[in-house]
């Protein structure tokens, strides 16, 4: 991180305090199955979708402190990446239309004849898109933190891909402190894997934290972690079993459990993390995997936008 960064204020901008006063609350959710029962374990919910219905779940928690440290410099533009249905774009354009600043998003792969709903979305609330190859989008990856970006210019400030810098972790770590209730587990789907390390920095060592990978072929997951977290429990894991194919691949017994899951608790899922996340979840507790007892907390990371993309 650049000194101008590192030295920047701990306070808020007020334009962000203002935007997150508008926010629902991420409540708890208990989820009342028999099937659960049968098991012994108590499942709740943590709704982070609930925050809003657009810059909801983990996309505010991440994007929350980047924000405010470019907002501190004097920034006029935000410069992020992402695919053709990223709820992590989305949500900064969104931004970038309440706050009156510039934002430009990188998009993996050509530009369609008819652009998808979010990207859309996004061009309409004011972000300037421009299409990259899918060797200049993984180059793009590993551009990690603000000063990495070599096509920087003056009052820009980049952000990368899911927002996944050390800014993010301080924001996913707050989330913690709002659960209110004892638990053993804490679950999270995996991107990047900033959520779950965020939230590393905060579990206590006697609870458990695990990751569920949305991607296929994701081992470099945990190195990942490890990297940019302050401490090295050993109260942690990422599951690789349950991402159906590849990164947002989808088939009939994921989908079918996300509509009884839906009809049955009246909680809406998306089929590219929290749904795999929670497929997953429920056939560990079906194969015995967890203890009799057991609390869980199962973090919904928002990103309902995407759905969009498979109807």
């Amino acid at each position: 991180m650049s000194a101008a960064l590192s030295n920047y204020s701990n306070r808020i901008h007020p334009k962000l305090i203002e935007i997150e006063k508008r926010f629902g609350r991420s409540e708890l959710t208990y989820i009342d199955d028999p099937f659960l029962k049968k098991f012994e374990i108590s499942l709740w919910i943590k709704r982070d979708d609930l925050l809003h219905p657009i810059i909801s779940g983990n996309k505010w928690r991440k994007l929350k402190y980047n924000l405010d440290a470019g907002l501190s410099l004097g920034v006029h533009t935000f410069i992020s990446m992402g695919g053709a249905y990223s709820s992590h774009l989305h949500a900064l354009a969104y931004l970038g239309k309440l706050l009156e600043l510039k934002t430009i998003g990188y998009v993996r792969g050509e530009c369609p004849a008819i652009l998808t709903p979010s990207l859309q979305d996004v061009q309409n609330w004011g972000m300037e898109l421009r299409f990259i190859s899918r060797s200049e989008y993984r180059q793009y990856r590993n551009y990690k933190n603000n000063e990495d970006f070599p096509y920087l210019k003056a009052n820009e400030f980049w952000i990368p891909e899911g927002g996944a810098n050390s800014l993010a972790l301080k924001g996913v770590a707050a989330l913690v402190n709002e659960i209110d209730i004892p638990y053993d587990t804490l679950c999270v789907a995996c991107g990047t894997g900033t959520t779950l390390a965020g939230l590393f920095n905060s579990v206590s060592e006697e609870k458990t934290l695990m990751g569920f990978a949305a991607l296929k072929n994701a081992k470099f997951l945990e190195s990942d972690v490890q990297s940019v977290v302050t401490n090295h429990q050993n109260n942690w894991k990422i599951v690789h079993d349950y991402h159906f194919g590849g990164f947002a691949k989808i088939n009939s017994k994921l989908i079918e459990f996300m509509a009884e899951f839906e009809h049955r608790n009246a909680v809406e899922l998306e089929p590219v993390y929290t749904g795999k996340m929670l497929y997953g979840l429920y056939d560990l507790i079906g194969r015995g995997y967890f203890k009799p007892g057991q609390c869980i907390i199962a973090l919904h990371t928002g990103g309902l936008q995407g759905n969009r993309g498979y109807t």
